[in-house]
């Protein structure tokens, strides 16, 4: 929950110049399969859209701000990006421009916010243009 307050800040702080989405995959420690003794939530594993939707909204309380999505019971979004346990990217115009580590030793906010800052100050400064006659 301290990454996901960390996301947060950080959406906030750059929502002028990119959307945030999280979303909620399958859960890495279930309560009956292999439980973290760290654990904040005891979330059985996923039998069903519904668990999986339940369990999200606890990610909904941590992050209020942000869109969340549910990823299917077939896991296709984890699987397309490789976000088990959990990632981070940056997609612009359908590619992806950043890509994290996997979590949760991957999982850095300080690379992310490094690519946003280094975003946001090309976004700001003045182009030069070359018209030849």
């Amino acid at each position: 929950m301290a990454r996901l307050r960390s996301f947060q800040r950080l959406a906030a702080n750059f929502v002028d110049i990119a959307d945030f989405l999280l979303v909620y995959i399958e859960e890495a420690h279930p309560s009956d399969g292999w439980v973290s003794s760290d654990a904040a939530y005891n979330i059985p594993k996923h039998q069903c859209l519904q668990d999986r939707l339940r369990a999200a909204q606890l990610m909904r309380e941590g992050a209020p701000d942000c869109p969340l999505a549910v990823d299917t019971m077939d896991n296709a979004s984890s699987a397309a990006y490789g976000a088990y346990f959990e990632r981070l990217y940056i997609i612009q115009e359908e590619k992806v421009m950043y890509q994290g580590g996997r979590g949760p030793e991957g999982y850095k906010i300080s690379e992310l916010r490094s690519w946003l800052d280094q975003y946001k100050t090309r976004l700001q400064s003045p182009s030069t243009v070359v018209i030849q006659v």
